[in-house]
């Protein structure tokens, strides 16, 4: 009796384990098959909700549109970020090192973080990446499409930031000058 209960349950055990190998693999194809992407987003920081459109191109360029009155918007290009409100005129630059975007934004850092993490499957095949600063990052994919959903991180002031994406298009032609930073004045 106690025999057939554990070779059921190591049956089990290796039924789960090649089933979360055989996702990763899913996930590590589509990514790879993968240069830009175009999608609707949803971003959650304590109880403010933003919405917009962006274009994430591998490795390391984002541009995001804002649908909010002070019409921001994101630009990330290479190794700095600039977040401008066109109402005021206004733009604020970081260096993208301190940024949760560093991560994501690469697809080899990406690959890396799938490859060497555990993944949870819920609503979503979770990666679960530690930053440097023991902070956590959920990286969530799509269960049907294999494609980024989004993520859960926290920023420098530890709000949570949920960022849900719903992509429109994969693999368009781009125009690189759209990732071009503002002028710092």
């Amino acid at each position: 009796m106690i025999l057939s209960r554990i070779i059921i349950f190591f049956s089990l055990y290796l039924i789960f384990t090649n089933s979360i190998a055989a996702e990763k693999s899913k996930i590590l194809k589509k990514l790879n098959s993968i240069e830009n992407i175009q999608f609707n987003f949803t971003q959650q920081t304590n109880e403010k909700v933003e919405k917009g459109k962006c274009i994430l191109v591998f490795p390391n360029k984002l541009k995001c549109n804002y649908e909010d009155k002070n019409k921001k918007e994101l630009i990330i290009n290479k190794k700095m970020m600039a977040i401008t409100q066109k109402r005021y005129g206004k733009t604020l630059f970081y260096p993208l090192s301190k940024s949760t975007f560093l991560n994501i934004l690469s697809k080899n850092e990406l690959v890396k973080i799938i490859n060497e993490s555990d993944i949870t499957i819920n609503n979503y095949f979770t990666v679960i990446f530690i930053n440097e600063d023991n902070s956590k990052t959920l990286i969530r994919f799509d269960k049907e499409n294999f494609l980024l959903a989004g993520w859960i991180s926290s920023d420098q002031y530890n709000n949570k930031i949920i960022f849900e994406i719903d992509i429109i298009s994969v693999n368009q032609i781009i125009n690189d000058k759209i990732f071009t930073l503002p002028n710092r004045g």
